[in-house]
């Protein structure tokens, strides 16, 4: 995982808990790393969940509900950082359906070893089926991304999500549809 995404966790953890609550997870979580992490650098996944379940802990917040938090911030922060992936976009539809195709192409130029999660889009009509896949257990960030970037368009959008069991990692539906 890179290290902009653990440096965005902890901002946001910063923002809404306090830079006290920072350091505690850190050190409750006991990461290999000891919570030094650069934006370029390449980290085991395995650290963020064991700050997110730190900071569960300390909030008394659900997991899942940190880390969709957290994927609906990051999306916002992307959209600052990196301008030149929403140039020309005007829709949550057209964003999500260039994610495999452009962004993932885009992130690979910046960070080549960077392990990236699949999406696979089909659009009909006022409905995108996108289906993520990963060998990681990080749905719950994506759907938090995915709102995220239905927020940065304007809404609009409902959202239906299917866990499905694998072997490994995740696989999950999501089916959006607009509303009137």
């Amino acid at each position: 995982m890179k290290g902009i995404v653990f440096t965005e966790f902890f901002d946001l953890v910063e923002h809404l808990f306090g830079a006290n609550m920072v350091d505690d997870i850190i050190d409750d979580a006991a990461v290999p790393s000891g919570g030094a992490y650069t934006a370029v650098g390449t980290y085991h996944h395995d650290e963020m969940v064991s700050l997110v379940t730190a900071l569960s802990k300390r909030s008394n917040l659900p997991v899942p509900t940190l880390i969709h938090a957290f994927g609906k911030h990051l999306f916002g922060r992307f959209s600052t950082l990196y301008p030149v992936f929403f140039e020309g976009i005007t829709d949550a539809y057209d964003f999500l359906e260039r994610i495999e195709s452009i962004v993932h192409v885009e992130v690979l130029k910046l960070y080549p070893d960077a392990q990236l999660p699949r999406f696979e889009t089909e659009r009909s009509g006022d409905n995108l089926t996108m289906i993520y896949r990963s060998p990681r257990h990080f749905a719950d960030l994506a759907a938090g991304l995915i709102d995220g970037c239905i927020a940065h368009y304007g809404g609009g959008i409902t959202i239906e999500r299917m866990d499905h069991t694998v072997e490994e990692g995740s696989l999950v539906h999501f089916r959006l549809q607009r509303t009137p």
